[in-house]
């Protein structure tokens, strides 16, 4: 308890015009009350649904772990936390795939389709570090393997067999598949730009952008809006089992 208290006291000072470091304290704060959120709201629900919202409360938490120590390091070193980003993501994007498994489970989901987009997910978060931070001269290479697992995990959910179990399952379960989906099309569209801003090759025209604000906003929509999407589908199945 000391050390957090003494941690906290050592606040770097952030200048005014520091974009970079403002995301990454709001970033920070925003996880830090959504993991609140779905940590106080887990009771509300029987055990259908609070593994759904527990894991919603991880992938926030975790990321506002990171996002902590990622804000301190930005501003003692100017320079972007590749290594915790990337340790922060291969933790919570398998989450996020989980919950696909988890809202699909009361139409007969298999762990298989589980293990399966955990596979994809860190394949595509591995590659896409090593293209970042280890081998930048062949990044446009990794980030091509990168992205085909990232299209193999958005065929899955859009035309594969959770798809086809989500269209068995309808109704609510039906609409929070799809929302999720359109997080995955759209929502995790936006770390390729940050990944292109951030590493050399014929996509050099976007350099001028700032990699980590896309990174940061990227995170905050879609592990925010991932659990939202839970939530909403939980409280949905509530109320229609009470009527």
């Amino acid at each position: 308890m000391q050390n957090f208290i003494l941690l906290m006291g050592d606040v770097t000072k952030i200048a005014t015009d520091d974009y970079v470091g403002f995301t990454f304290f709001t970033g920070c704060m925003a996880m830090m009350a959504a993991a609140a959120f779905f940590f106080l709201s887990m009771n509300d629900f029987d055990r259908k649904w609070k593994t759904s919202i527990l894991v919603s409360g991880l992938i926030t938490f975790i990321a506002a772990v990171h996002y902590l120590y990622m804000r301190d390091y930005w501003a003692s070193n100017a320079e972007s936390p590749t290594f915790f980003r990337y340790v922060d993501w291969v933790l919570t994007v398998p989450l996020m795939c989980v919950e696909f498994y988890l809202i699909l489970k009361v139409a007969g989901a298999k762990k298989s389709l589980m293990w399966k987009l955990i596979f994809l997910s860190v394949v595509m978060l591995v590659t896409g570090y090593i293209g970042e931070a280890v081998d930048r001269d062949n990044a446009w290479l990794w980030g091509l393997v990168s992205g085909i697992a990232y299209f193999a995990i958005a065929y899955e959910i859009w035309l594969g067999s959770a798809k086809k179990l989500a269209v068995e399952a309808g109704g609510y379960v039906l609409k929070a598949h799809k929302a999720l989906c359109w997080f995955v099309l759209v929502g995790w569209a936006i770390y390729p730009l940050g990944y292109m801003a951030g590493t050399p090759g014929w996509y050099d025209g976007l350099n001028g952008l700032q990699m980590d604000v896309i990174y940061n906003i990227g995170d905050a929509i879609n592990k925010i809006g991932f659990g939202l999407v839970i939530y909403n589908l939980a409280v949905q199945m509530r109320n229609k089992e009470a009527i």
